[in-house]
């Protein structure tokens, strides 16, 4: 089951975006303060506010 990701995002990291499910699941690239840039799936790499968006770290991120 997903959690709310607490504490800092490590590149290497799997995530989902709470609102955006159909960009499928990103792979952290870099986390630098509250910007974090994901490379998702199904939309390429994304600049995410993280003081704004509460990404959801993954364990697996070919499962649903």
């Amino acid at each position: 089951m997903p959690s709310p990701l607490i504490g800092p995002l490590e590149p290497g990291g799997w995530v989902r975006h709470p609102d955006r499910p159909d960009w499928g699941p990103g792979q952290v690239q870099s986390a630098i303060g509250d910007r974090v840039t994901v490379n998702f799936r199904h939309a390429g790499k994304v600049l995410i506010n993280a003081a704004v968006v509460l990404l959801i770290a993954i364990d697996d991120p070919d499962l649903p």
